[in-house]
């Protein structure tokens, strides 16, 4: 086992909160050392393809983790440079005002933060624009306020999508458009990045035209004398000093070989799942749970969201090639008679006959599901699922667990119901026979592409994992910056709210290596 040179600030994780951060650090000249277990994503052809990417799950961690009755789960989880950030749709949204304070769910209890959306907005504003997010100010009738318009103006909506719209604002409802990160130019799309493809939405780009934490904060930083990138590198374990008070040495393997790396602050950014587990694994004699875990609360209260995908099949073609241009929030806060959050809905990237071949039997014939998508318009909705400590990540026999009940499923379905409604009704219109047919799938416990809630904030070190910075309660220098911070989960992507808070705590990191 080699021991390695020391560093001012060490990152373990690339994704939207350790490449975040290592992007705001940078400038700073302190000597940084980023390390990523896995590598860069090669360019290749199987990027854009459906069979690839989706039905064999070629960049998929093969990891197999457990549910809470031992069964295998294969987690949708991404080990590259950016992290899960190289296959999101790149839907940027804020939490909403509200979102920061108590409220009352259908069922259970959503927390206050600690921290309100003041304490966030100037960072909103800087991640939009690192992020190049794409947006209309003044349409989502739940937007939180904003100093000024987004930084790009909004993808547009093609033919089939502008119906949809029109008739939803013929229905009396706020239809506007998805934030979306993509390097786009609609002026003058001979100088666009992006080309409007039918393979963003949970594909990596192959041309690195989506604004991930790979294209936006790692390429532009690696270049810097003073910041140093391993990739393929596992860190296992943390070591602490004898007091227990500071971290002394990051233990990875390298290659094969056993490293230890060390660093005057150590900021864990590995996801909420790993993050928590990281710390589990390294328990020691002064923190015989886990580091950071005098609280017991490391691993608990995970939250993934409660998420739906919605097909909706009808005699009307859909030739859109780019569909995720869309949202509505009018049912994020409830509707008369339902005084209590439901949740969100956006469109999907367009679903092609690849696709619906992986929820449909195998008989299907190729020409009948060719037809199909080509008729198909497609949703993904979010709804809240509250904190539990009951629902938390543990590691048995080496094994991750996720022990995972959902909860505030009633709200939930009751958007689904209510969406499916809506759309079936807009898509009906003056037709005298039904056409339509909807599909709806609950997404399983694998899905946990927006996990968060692991190691949360708080002023009470009883209670919580890290203080108001992100620094945990019990040690010194160490740090969390994914997911794991949030004590609630809302009910839109979570983020851009990662991001803004990786640029606040890297503010706080400048000003304390500089003291």
């Amino acid at each position: 086992m080699s021991t390695s040179e020391h560093y001012d600030v060490i990152i373990i994780g690339t994704g939207a909160g350790g490449g975040t951060l290592a992007h705001r650090l940078a400038p700073s000249g302190k000597k940084i050392l980023v390390l990523e277990r896995g590598g860069f994503l090669p360019k290749e052809k199987d990027n854009w393809n459906t069979a690839a990417v989706f039905r064999d799950g070629k960049y998929q961690t093969d990891e197999v983790w457990a549910d809470r009755d031992g069964k295998d789960i294969s987690p949708g989880v991404n080990y590259w440079v950016g992290g899960n950030t190289k296959f999101y749709g790149g839907a940027l949204f804020r939490l909403r005002e509200k979102d920061f304070e108590e409220v009352k769910l259908s069922e259970g209890v959503s927390p206050a933060w600690p921290l309100k959306y003041a304490n966030f907005e100037s960072y909103y504003d800087e991640a939009e624009a690192l992020y190049q997010v794409h947006g209309k100010q003044g349409l989502d009738p739940t937007e939180p306020p904003r100093q000024s318009d987004y930084p790009f103006p909004p993808v547009s909506h093609e033919p089939r999508i502008a119906g949809l719209d029109k008739a939803f604002q013929a229905k009396g409802l706020k239809p506007f458009y998805l934030p979306l990160s993509v390097k786009l130019n609609e002026k003058d799309r001979f100088l666009s990045e992006c080309i409007r493809c039918n393979t963003c939405d949970g594909f990596p780009c192959f041309i690195d035209a989506k604004a991930d934490a790979d294209v936006s904060c790692m390429r532009p930083t690696m270049g810097k004398e003073n910041v140093h990138l391993v990739t393929e590198a596992k860190v296992n374990r943390l070591r602490t000093s004898a007091s227990g008070k500071e971290i002394t040495g990051v233990e990875a393997e390298v290659e094969g070989e056993e490293r230890v790396f060390s660093g005057d602050i150590v900021v864990v950014a590995c996801g909420a799942v790993n993050s928590a587990v990281l710390l589990l694994n390294s328990a020691n004699e002064q923190h015989p749970n886990g580091l950071a875990n005098s609280s017991d609360q490391v691993g608990r209260n995970f939250m993934k969201h409660l998420a739906a995908a919605i097909v909706g099949l009808t005699l009307k073609e859909n030739q859109s090639v780019f569909q995720k241009t869309l949202a509505i929030n009018d049912y994020y806060w409830g509707e008369p008679g339902f005084e209590y959050p439901m949740g969100h809905v956006q469109l999907l990237g367009k679903v092609n006959h690849r696709m619906l071949a992986l929820d449909v039997p195998k008989i299907a014939p190729t020409l009948a599901l060719r037809i199909a998508a080509r008729r198909t318009v497609d949703w993904w909705l979010t709804g809240e699922d509250a904190p539990e400590s009951s629902n938390r990540v543990t590691v048995k026999n080496g094994k991750i667990t996720l022990n995972y009940t959902p909860n505030n499923m009633k709200a939930f379905k009751r958007l689904i119901k209510r969406w499916t409604g809506v759309v079936r009704e807009v898509d009906s219109q003056g037709s005298v026979l039904p056409l339509s047919w909807y599909f709806s799938k609950i997404l399983p416990i694998g899905a946990i592409a927006h996990q968060v809630g692991t190691c949360r904030f708080g002023t009470d070190p009883a209670s919580s994992v890290l203080d108001l910075n992100c620094k945990a309660h019990d040690i010194d220098n160490l740090y969390v910056v994914d997911g794991s911070f949030f004590p609630s989960s809302a009910a839109v992507n979570p983020s851009l709210t990662i991001m803004a808070n990786a640029m606040r705590v890297g503010d706080h990191l400048i000003e304390r290596l500089a003291g």
